[in-house]
This record gives C-alpha cells, sequence and structure tokens, in this order.
C-alpha cells in the first residue's frame, strides 16, 4: 500500500505535466489517505459539531475507516444530508451553511486532498481564494505592486455564487482531466445529497454546499475556467503596445525649453520647466497603448484597465456574458461597478483601491506618486467596528465582560484589536485606526474600572507597560497571571505600531500542513493500545471541545481526565469498553481493583 505522500505526490506531478487521472477512485481505497484526512481536520472546531446524525469525530478509530473504505469498494457509500442552518450577513439576509456528518467530511477531505493536488500546480497566478500559502494580502499587494497606471476598476461580484454551480457543468469541468466515471459519481453524489432543515428534507439543484470540506476546491475548479477566459482571451484583446507614446505638449514645452536654455533666458526655463511639471510626460489618451488587468479572491474579483471607458463597459458585457452562457452563473448588478481610477475608489477585500494624483504639489518629491495604486482603510469599516464599544456617542463598559478577569478583559480586547490591525497593515492610511485604538482602549479601561469599582486612571496606570518590538519601544497595556515554575500568561492590548508594512502578510486559516506519520494523533492510534487500560487492539479516539472542559484538577477527578489533562490533549486513544464508561460515567473497573 502506497504512503499518503506517495499518492499526492504521483497527482501533483501529473497535474505539473498535464496529464489525466484515469484511477483516482482506487486510491480512496487507501487507509493511509484517510489517516492523513483525521490528522489533519480533527482538531477543526466543526469536528465535534453533528450533522443530520449525532456522529462526530468522538469515536474516530481505524475500524471506521475500513468500513468507510468497505462502503467504497462496494460503490455502497452514500453521503447523507447536511444540516442547513442560517448565519447572518452583513446587509440583513442570511447565508445557508450545511454541516455535514463526520464521516462525510473525512471523505470529503481525502477527495480534496486528491483534487487539491492534481489541480492546484494548474491554477492561474491571479487566483489568491481557497489556496495554500494565499489569501487577502497576496492579493492586495499584488495590485499595489503591479497596477500602476489603471484608468478604472471593474468591481466584479457573482450573485450567489457558490449556491448556483451548476452541476453537471462542474462535472463536465472534472471529466476534463479526470477520466474516472466512478470517482465523477461519487462527487455528483455528494453535490446532489440535499439538505436537512427543520426536520424537512431539501433537494440541492445547483451549488456547492457551504461548509462541506470539498467545497473550496470545486468551487476553485469551477471558476478556473473564468480565470482562463480572462487570462486567454480578454487580457490579449485589450493589451496592446510597449509603452505610453509621449505626450505632444510635453514634448513641445521640452522643445522650447531646450531653445530658453541655448540663449540664456533662465527666466523662460523657469517658466517653462513649472509648466512642464504640471503635465504628464505620457499621453494618457494614447490609443495605441492599452492594459487589463485581473485578480480574483474566491467569487469576487477585480479587474484593472488602462483605456477608454467604452471598452471597459464592452469588458463587462464580456464577462457577464461568459459568465452567464458557459458557467451558468450571473454578476450582481448592484455590486458589478465601473469606477475611475483616479476620482473614485473601488472596494476589494475590505479595503479602498485607487490610484494616486497630485497637482498641487509641482516638486518631483510629490509627483512621483502619480499613477501609482494606494490602499485605504474605509471609513465605513472604522465606524462599524468602533460603535460596539460606543454608547451615546461616547466609550462604554462592556457589561458582559466584567465578570472575567483582568486577563480575560484586555485579552479579549486585544485579541480583537490586533486582528482588526494586521489585516489593515497594507493600508497607507492605516494611522486612521488610531480613531478605533481610542475607542477600544477606553471602552477596555472602563470595563476594568467597572470590575474593581475604580477610577479609568488607576487601571490605566495599573496594567501600563513598555515592551521592545522590532519597531522599538512601545507602551501598550497588559495583564499578566504568575504561574510557579512556568512562564506568566500575558495578555497584551495596542502592541501592534499602526504604520504601514508593505511586508504584512496574512494567509487564509489553514489546517496544520504536516503530512503522516508525523501528527502524534495518528502515531498514537496505530499504536492500537489504550491509554488507560492497556489493553492491546480496537481502540478509538475520544475527543473533547477544549480542555476546559476538563476542570479543576483534583483528587475526585475522573482518571479519563486526569490522564488528558497531564498530557494537554483534547484526545485520549481507549478501547471501546473505556470509551463507553467514559460517556456512562461508570468507573473503570482496572483503575478501581
Amino acid at each position: 500500500m502506497q504512503s499518503a505522500a506517495t499518492v499526492l505526490g504521483v497527482l501533483r506531478e501529473r497535474g505539473k505535466r498535464g496529464l489525466p487521472c484515469e484511477e483516482l477512485y482506487r486510491q480512496l481505497f487507501n487507509p493511509q489517505l484517510y489517516l492523513l484526512a483525521y490528522g489533519r481536520i480533527h482538531a477543526n472546531h466543526g469536528a465535534m459539531t453533528p450533522g443530520v446524525t449525532s456522529e462526530t469525530v468522538d469515536g474516530m478509530s481505524r475500524a471506521k475507516i475500513d468500513r468507510i473504505i468497505d462502503a467504497m469498494r462496494h460503490e455502497r457509500y452514500r453521503f447523507r444530508p447536511v444540516r442547513r442552518v442560517h448565519i447572518p450577513k452583513k446587509n440583513g439576509k442570511t447565508r445557508p451553511l450545511g454541516l455535514p456528518t463526520w464521516s462525510d467530511k473525512l471523505v470529503g477531505e481525502v477527495v480534496r486532498l486528491m483534487l487539491e493536488a492534481y489541480d492546484e500546480p494548474t491554477f492561474s497566478d491571479r487566483s489568491h481564494g481557497f489556496r495554500p500559502g494565499r489569501g487577502c494580502h497576496t492579493a492586495l499587494r499584488e495590485i499595489d505592486n503591479t497596477w500602476t497606471g489603471t484608468a478604472w476598476f471593474l468591481e466584479g461580484d457573482i450573485a450567489d455564487c457558490f449556491g448556483s454551480l451548476d452541476h453537471d457543468r462542474m462535472i463536465e469541468i472534472l471529466a476534463e482531466n479526470v477520466h474516472d466515471n466512478r470517482f465523477l459519481r461519487l462527487i455528483r453524489n455528494m453535490l446532489t445529497a440535499g439538505y436537512m432543515e427543520d426536520w424537512k428534507w431539501g433537494a440541492t439543484l445547483s451549488g456547492a454546499p457551504q461548509g462541506g470540506v470539498a467545497s473550496p476546491i470545486l468551487s476553485s475548479i469551477y471558476l478556473h475556467k473564468l480565470d482562463q477566459f480572462v487570462e486567454k482571451t480578454l487580457i490579449p484583446e485589450y493589451t496592446r503596445g510597449d509603452r505610453r507614446a509621449r505626450n505632444p505638449a510635453y514634448l513641445d514645452l521640452q522643445n522650447q525649453l531646450a531653445k530658453a536654455r541655448r540663449r540664456g533666458d533662465r527666466a523662460q526655463a523657469l517658466t517653462l520647466r513649472r509648466r512642464m511639471t504640471s503635465l504628464p510626460s505620457a499621453d494618457p489618451d494614447d490609443p495605441g497603448y492599452r492594459r487589463l488587468r485581473y485578480c480574483r479572491y474566491a467569487d469576487d474579483h477585480l479587474l484593472g484597465f488602462a483605456g477608454p471607458k467604452a471598452e471597459a463597459e464592452e469588458i463587462k458585457q464580456r464577462l457577464a456574458q461568459f459568465l452567464r452562457e458557459d458557467l451558468k452563473l450571473e454578476l450582481s448588478q448592484e455590486k458589478t461597478l465601473i469606477t475611475h481610477a483616479r476620482t473614485g475608489a473601488a472596494r476589494f477585500l475590505g479595503y479602498e483601491i485607487t490610484v494616486q494624483h497630485n497637482d498641487t504639489k509641482k516638486t518631483g518629491r510629490y509627483r512621483r506618486v502619480n499613477g501609482q495604486i494606494a490602499l485605504r482603510v474605509p471609513r465605513e469599516v472604522i465606524k462599524a467596528k468602533s460603535t460596539p464599544y460606543l454608547r451615546r456617542s461616547k466609550p462604554a463598559k462592556q457589561a458582559a465582560l466584567t465578570n472575567g478577569s483582568d486577563h480575560t478583559i484586555v485579552a479579549t480586547y486585544g485579541a480583537i484589536y490586533r486582528g482588526i490591525v494586521q489585516y489593515y497593515l497594507l493600508a497607507g492610511d492605516v494611522y486612521r485606526l488610531h480613531r478605533l485604538r481610542w475607542v477600544m482602549e477606553t471602552s477596555m479601561l472602563k470595563t476594568l474600572a467597572g470590575k474593581h469599582r475604580s477610577t479609568v486612571s488607576k487601571m490605566a496606570a495599573k496594567h501600563k507597560a513598555k515592551i521592545l518590538t522590532p519597531h522599538g519601544p512601545r507602551t501598550c497595556f497588559e495583564a499578566r497571571i504568575e504561574r510557579d515554575g512556568r512562564k506568566p500568561l500575558v495578555a497584551r492590548f495596542g502592541e501592534t505600531p499602526l504604520h504601514r508594512q508593505k511586508t504584512a502578510r496574512v494567509i487564509d486559516s489553514q489546517p496544520i500542513r504536516a503530512d503522516y506519520p508525523h501528527k502524534e494523533i495518528l502515531t498514537r492510534l496505530l499504536a492500537d493500545t489504550c491509554e488507560l487500560c492497556r489493553t492491546v487492539g480496537g481502540v478509538e479516539v475520544h475527543h473533547i471541545r477544549k480542555l476546559a472542559e476538563l476542570g479543576i484538577p483534583g483528587p475526585l477527578q475522573p482518571q479519563w481526565m486526569t490522564a488528558m489533562a497531564n498530557r494537554r490533549r483534547k484526545t485520549l486513544v481507549v478501547c471501546s469498553a473505556c470509551h463507553g464508561q467514559i460517556h456512562t460515567g461508570q468507573p473503570f473497573a482496572s483503575l478501581t481493583q
């Protein structure tokens, strides 16, 4: 039996070379892939969330993998409907979220591993969503570094993209490289399994379930067709000319300046030089120069065009036509906008994107920014993030946090503030978040003051600290919990300076990228020995959501809790008898004798 790393390596190599996959379904008989999938997703928060059945990651075993493989061999495996819940969106609407059962999550992760290994090398460099090592910041940095001289922004948003993916078209796209009908049939069963809502079954006639493990890679494969259309059709048609022609008015002034200098007329030369600095050296309306650039993150895509608005409108219509006719998708009319790059700003991934223009300062130092991309923090973001901490337009305490410790309060405020700041560190005006810092800092100090029945100034003096950072000394607020023989627990607020960092990097949250057999949980499972009674054979893995569920260690604590607390792990490998006694609360015969 080949190792998981070998199987994925072969698929990756075939993808690079453009070779088809003809026996992909047979790889679903390899238990090493399921072990790798289990090692990747067992720690996810959703692993302990049940779907339409009570099955979760708790009780995972080699026997469960063998049952899944046996069903795959006889083509009897069927995906269960996902349990649908609705989560609110910013516009007041809701987004349906599907919660699969644990077995379906495990199989979905195996499918994702194989498809990602094969298709990832073929994806466009302009695609940044749902890809390892890429995220919002890589997309924004690409725009900031390479889109100089853009005249128009085309903001593209596909209406209900993930809920509208056509199943027949999806299978057609997969079948171009996957020549395995059994595997394609499995994917179709996954897509058409349906959903359960209020105990009523509903058919999934289109789309990939949001919340499904394999949905992101399937969506990326589907939307790769859009990337190919833009890169191979639109960009070659709307890109021409090596560089812009020189501005005739600028050249005329340049000739007059040369003549004035030869005459020795310094006053005239100075006047001409000032007039030249107010004009662009290249012709902004050069008909022989066009540039079209493209960037996509999931279903949001942005195009930058250097050319007339009429051609920008034409590009928008061609995009809408391709999505409608080839991919069976529709552009959202209210979100798909054409924005003038110098006088307006496009919204992409939570940033405002505009092109800088400066005519007020005539020195070269200021004119150097002309045509450069600027990333900005939207004012609406600052207002929206500040609102939860305001009452009657003033910072107020958070009553829900007053029962927590000082460490909990500072850690909660610090984590929220740090996440916002780190996301917007690419913005040239990240300093505007000083308003948010003041609001959250004052609210935090008022919460601490309310807890201790003290004043804001006393809380500020108590928790203020000066720390060393890569950017120099920094004053912030911190709360400590001292521990005997170990480092103290430290929570901080405001340690990140509000200075632009062009190299800031935040990628999408990904499972821990560790290949089997380096995962500790897999080594323990394959040892096939109960960690409580030392029985060999038939072991299962007991899971808990968080270590806090173990409670405070003490003589009355059950032995299984003590074993997990000593390991500081949320898992415990036990035999089926011990696992049953853990859930029933019965004492262990082997431990009480």
